[in-house]
């Protein structure tokens, strides 16, 4: 014991500083004298990684590691002359020649005179990394060439239109799959003719009468209400939620409503006698969205827990549980033919849904974002999806690409669309597009305001609905009130002209 008393007592400072002196004094040999690089050994290693990275395709000969096209393209290199405008001017690069640029893309038709007109496309993104060198002229993506037997003499047609006459080898090689942008087709302009007030919260969700007599909505005060289309006067409120309702659907074939809401609860009222017949339990989480088959007698729920769940209509037994989504399922839609269930997700996923395995079909995962609305077209066996990156229109059964449409940069809570090819959709702060649906071309925005008594942030817009005749527009919003648009019926091609410039090329993207 006495032993240890005489042990001298330093503080961890002191035993820090000295471990490190005496690590220091260990190895400063070897900081002194650094080991020298073996050449043998480091390309040792330089080759038995080569090896085994690359080693099934380092000795491929050369014709066979090269494309067919790639082949067919170094014939014709040959026959492909480099063509100058005139004596004074520099030698012009031949893109079409170039196989190391494949991003070019072309596009070939014939002319009312049966000459070939050749369109040749450069993406844009790659003009701006890669400027084109001194003595060399790249072809936009507005160039325009005309091949003809006469002479090799140029002209300019318009800011980037160049028209070429050569020789016939000059047809470009490598074609893209490219279409001419064809004319919107021309909608009248829409204007706000109708405010109804009467909920006590944001308005989340709205669906329309069969008949088109009436229309009821679902808000955040828990409260549904039932609506005379005509008038705009209030009908009838249904109380029977404990929290937000996010969704209605009324039946076209039963004197049913359905609901759902943020308390887990989907219900069937019977609007005979307005009271609740059913009880539909199962969701874990709140409930966003609902969906009614067009044939059929069942019922397609979504919500927070991720799943969207298959119901009897009448027995309120659940015939699947669609499950695949990794987040929020935020839409769900229901068509006659296949794919008959259609749901979209916070997880930037679309799914379609085989409705007799209950299991998933094809999954979409074109979007970057969360996709919070989707829409059918009522005529087109096609559909459109929402999502703040973009707006993408889907051609069934295989759920195929068909084009974006750009520009609505916010958060988008809600999309509809008309027979007359109206596509609308409606975002967080309160901004409402339209869309024509075959080109894509926005004709007209329209910002709401937040009416009085409502604060400024109070503007997003949360569902939309247009009546079975198509020529209105019902928006729910968040200053608690439900706006009706229509088209202006003073409105002539004449007096309100489609401010629209035809692009040469627009790429057809799949």
């Amino acid at each position: 014991m006495s032993d240890l008393q005489d042990i001298p007592k330093h503080s961890v400072h002191t035993l820090v500083f000295r471990s490190l002196k005496r690590t220091h004094d260990m190895f400063l040999s070897d900081y002194s004298h650094p080991v020298e690089v073996d050449e043998n050994s480091l390309q040792i290693r330089k080759n038995v990684k080569a090896k085994s990275e690359y080693g099934p395709v380092m000795h491929i000969p050369k014709e066979v590691g090269k494309t067919q096209k790639q082949i067919e393209i170094e014939t014709q290199e040959e026959a492909v002359p480099r063509v100058s405008l005139n004596e004074n001017e520099p030698e012009v690069y031949d893109e079409r020649s170039d196989t190391s640029n494949l991003s070019s893309a072309s596009y070939n038709e014939r002319d009312v005179n049966g000459q070939e007109r050749y369109h040749l496309e450069v993406e844009e993104e790659q003009e701006e990394e890669s400027a084109p060198s001194a003595g060399r002229v790249k072809f936009t993506s507005d160039s325009l060439f005309t091949p003809s037997a006469g002479g090799a003499s140029a002209q300019a047609s318009g800011s980037k239109a160049l028209t070429l006459f050569g020789n016939h080898n000059t047809a470009i090689a490598h074609k893209r799959n490219t279409i001419a942008m064809p004319k919107p087709q021309w909608h009248a302009p829409w204007k706000l003719y109708r405010v109804i007030s009467g909920h006590l919260g944001w308005v989340r969700c709205i669906d329309v009468d069969p008949s088109n007599e009436w229309f009821v909505t679902g808000s955040g005060d828990r409260i549904i209400k039932i609506w005379d289309l005509a008038s705009g006067t209030l009908k009838l409120s249904l109380t029977g939620h404990v929290s937000a309702v996010r969704g209605v659907a009324i039946s076209p074939r039963h004197p049913y409503l359905f609901s759902c809401g943020e308390d887990k609860k989907v219900l069937c009222w019977d609007l005979e006698s307005n009271k609740v017949i059913r009880h539909y339990h199962g969701h874990l989480s709140a409930c966003y969205a609902l969906a009614l088959h067009p044939a059929l007698d069942i019922l397609v729920s979504c919500g927070r827990d991720s799943v969207a769940r298959v119901w009897d209509m009448r027995t309120k037994a659940q015939i699947h549980s669609l499950e695949g989504h990794t987040n929020t399922v935020s839409a769900v839609k229901c068509q006659e033919t296949e794919p008959q269930i259609i749901t979209s997700s916070h997880d930037s996923t679309i799914r379609c849904w085989d409705i007799i395995a209950g299991k998933t079909m094809v999954t979409l995962t074109n979007h970057k974002k969360s996709v919070r609305a989707l829409t059918l077209h009522p005529k087109w066996y096609s559909m459109a999806s929402a999502s703040p990156d973009n707006i993408k229109e889907w051609k069934f059964p295989k759920a195929e690409f068909i084009q974006n449409l750009s520009g609505h940069d916010a958060i988008l809570n809600a999309l509809a669309c008309n027979s007359d090819n109206v596509l609308v959709s409606a975002a967080d702060n309160g901004s409402i597009y339209f869309w024509d649906w075959l080109t894509g071309y926005n004709f007209q925005k329209i910002q709401t305001l937040a009416q009085p008594g409502s604060i400024d942030s109070e503007t997003g817009v949360f569902a939309l609905g247009f009546d079975q005749s198509g020529s209105r527009l019902m928006t729910c919003e968040a200053d608690k009130t439900i706006k009706i648009y229509k088209e202006d019926e003073n409105a002539t091609e004449e007096t309100h002209p489609i401010n629209w410039r035809p692009d040469i090329l627009k790429r057809k993207r799949f």
